[in-house]
């Protein structure tokens, strides 16, 4: 199949099976510069909506995909940064909807829907994911560092008003860092302004891959399932997902454990190495760091990965 410049994968997803993903922005182009980030810093923090890439070479690459025989389960907008930053990511979203045999998912960290445009648009999608991980304008500062015109209060009035609106299904993941959002009041408070969203779904994830701040760390799936009891409806945990299997996957975690024995990388030098998305590769590290086949060093502010040697690093 021809190689595309704004779509990627299909790739193993926890919870959309095999999706393909739709890039509208470049990398880190964000609201947010979130600690827990798997892509790194946020290099250009905006609340600028534009036409960042033209929404004509996305549709023909999309009809392009379709006319090759390309399969996949979900169509995912989500990529190097915050989709709904492109100001045609509903033309996208409807072209997916009215060309495709599969369905549109917008995943996004839910910002800018206090503005109508954000979310007239985003209602052309199937399913919604947006992020919730503070419970008031100072956990918002620590967990999400937003750009410094962002409310937190407006934010969360936005996704209420879209839940009022959307006839489709909400996902809200709640994204829980040791230390910095898990008080027990504090979750108390994030679990009912969750439920004031009123989401279909609600999911509790953690740092199981690398982060953008080497002080991330991840909580212990018990804690988690504990917690998932607290909120209405009750949270699934998807944090600490099994490892995927197949063999294109285990191909690909060979030849990156292979580039990994030879010298230390950073996620961006395997991404060019194996003309990757920087998502796929976040996959890939984050099974080979959980697995202890790999590990991760941070030197001059960038995240190293190299292999584990012995018995330590065989697969489980």
């Amino acid at each position: 199949m021809t190689a595309f410049r704004h779509l990627f994968g299909p790739v193993p997803s926890r919870r959309f099976g095999r999706s393909l993903g739709v890039d509208l922005t470049p990398l880190k182009t964000c609201t947010l510069d979130c600690v827990f980030c798997q892509l790194g810093h946020t290099s250009c923090k905006t609340l600028e909506r534009r036409e960042y890439v033209p929404v004509a070479e996305v549709t023909t690459e999309l009809a392009r995909w379709r006319d090759e025989g390309g399969q996949a389960d979900y169509i995912t907008l989500a990529g190097s940064g915050e989709p709904t930053l492109h100001s045609g990511f509903g033309d996208v979203l409807e072209f997916i909807r009215d060309e495709l045999p599969v369905p549109a998912v917008l995943l996004s960290n839910g910002t800018l829907f206090w503005e109508s445009d954000v979310r007239e648009a985003a209602c052309q999608a199937r399913i919604v994911k947006l992020s919730l991980s503070a419970w008031d304008t100072r956990t918002f500062q620590r967990v999400n560092r937003p750009h410094p015109e962002l409310s937190f209060d407006v934010v969360v009035a936005g996704l209420r008003t879209f839940r009022q609106m959307f006839p489709g299904t909400i996902w809200l993941e709640v994204f829980l860092v040791d230390g910095l959002n898990t008080t027990a009041e504090g979750l108390e408070r994030l679990a009912r302004l969750a439920e004031t969203i009123a989401p279909d779904e609600i999911h509790l994830n953690t740092a199981v891959r690398p982060a953008a701040e080497r002080a991330v760390q991840a909580v212990p799936r018990e804690r988690m399932e504990e917690w998932a009891g607290w909120f209405r409806p009750r949270a699934t945990v998807i944090a600490g997902f099994p490892k995927r299997s197949g063999v294109n996957i285990e191909a690909g975690e060979r030849a990156i454990l292979d580039m990994l024995r030879r010298r230390p990388c950073t996620p961006a030098q395997i991404a060019e190495a194996f003309d990757m998305h920087r998502n796929e590769v976040a996959k890939y590290l984050g099974d080979l760091a959980r697995t202890s086949r790999a590990r991760g060093e941070y030197r001059d502010g960038e995240i190293y990965f190299k292999a584990v040697s012995g018995k330590e690093g065989e697969s489980p």
